[in-house]
């Protein structure tokens, strides 16, 4: 893969920074565009380049001389964010999903992988906590929940035409909540694992055991470690399938059990304070039958382990952060 030139969007944030550092191992040249730099730790790209996306000319200066591109750019956070920001996420995301893919025609890059969300499924599908797992096929009838599903969904469909009418190949991928160190875990715009994390990290650090989940904690999930993620796109990328595929664990929890695991990972008990908040569905989980089928192969680390290594690196953040608040606090 040396020879191979391969640009990753999106390439400041979590995934995105991940996978330029494995497509480096791999030997790959990656250029890196996005808004901003990694938060949390220098890019491997041999080139990055701070571009907004949105803007159908920097789309096009970052495709250039590109032979495949990872499209992961996007206005995006979790369930506090997607549900209260739908006419700023679909804008920004609309803006860079078309200019991206348009550019990436207008250069004649040769194949494009584009990220696509388990948001993008009926919420008709997703009404209790036992659902059962969703498969690739579910989408349609389409009533995506949030803003952010109807966008995916429509790139989707969008992709797919291009990869019919003009000579690119399309990959879609559907990510069902990956979590991992190196990503946002507080402000609004992290996940339920990485919030989950600060949040026992504090009760730790405070020794206040009280711990917020916002509903009852039943609500259900499943959640993917970003080491597979990241095997799992390079799998589909080097495949030969262009339909929509999940990308996930199908192993489902609750809420509070994850709770419960990241307060095994801290080595603290906790007490559950419910209290109101933005859930999403009630339950959604992953049918992992197409994704063992296309690419043989299936993510493979455990939750606990992931949540394991997710809590040490947070810990270390929010140990930093609270002991720098109180070295100012006592001057």
């Amino acid at each position: 893969m040396a020879n191979k030139r391969v640009l990753v969007t999106g390439a400041g944030g979590f995934i995105g920074h991940h996978l330029v550092s494995f497509l480096k191992q791999k030997g790959y040249w990656v250029r890196g565009a996005d808004i901003k730099e990694p938060e949390f730790a220098p890019t491997k790209a041999d080139e990055f380049e701070l571009l907004d996306l949105r803007r159908w000319e920097n789309c096009l200066k970052a495709t250039r001389d590109i032979d495949e591109v990872y499209a992961l750019a996007a206005d995006m956070g979790g369930m506090g964010f997607i549900s209260a920001n739908h006419s700023q996420i679909l804008h920004n995301n609309l803006l860079i999903n078309v200019h991206t893919l348009d550019a990436a025609r207008e250069n004649g890059v040769k194949r494009y992988l584009f990220t696509s969300s388990a948001c993008i499924y009926p919420e008709y599908k997703q009404m209790e906590a036992s659902i059962a797992p969703l498969r690739e096929e579910d989408a349609y009838p389409a009533q995506p929940q949030d803003a952010y599903g109807w966008e995916k969904l429509v790139t989707e469909r969008l992709c797919t035409h291009y990869g019919e009418e003009h000579d690119m190949e399309v990959r879609i991928v559907r990510f069902h909540n990956i979590f991992g160190p190196l990503g946002t875990w507080e402000g609004g715009r992290e996940k339920a694992p990485a919030a989950m994390c600060r949040k026992i990290a504090m009760a730790k650090q405070t020794g206040n055991p009280e711990v917020e989940i916002w509903g009852d904690g039943e609500q259900t999930r499943s959640f993917c470690y970003i080491d597979d993620c990241i095997t799992g796109l390079h799998k589909l990328m080097r495949s030969d399938y262009a339909e929509p595929l999940n990308l996930g664990q199908d192993r489902m929890v609750t809420i509070n059990q994850l709770a419960d695991m990241v307060a095994d990972a801290a080595g603290i008990d906790i007490v559950k304070k419910h209290v109101q908040g933005p859930q999403g569905v009630r339950g959604r989980n992953s049918d992992n039958t197409r994704l063992r089928q296309v690419l043989g192969w299936e993510p493979e680390i455990s939750l606990e382990e992931g949540l394991a290594r997710t809590y040490q690196w947070i810990e270390s953040k929010v140990k930093e952060k609270y002991n720098v608040e109180q070295y100012l606090t006592a001057d």
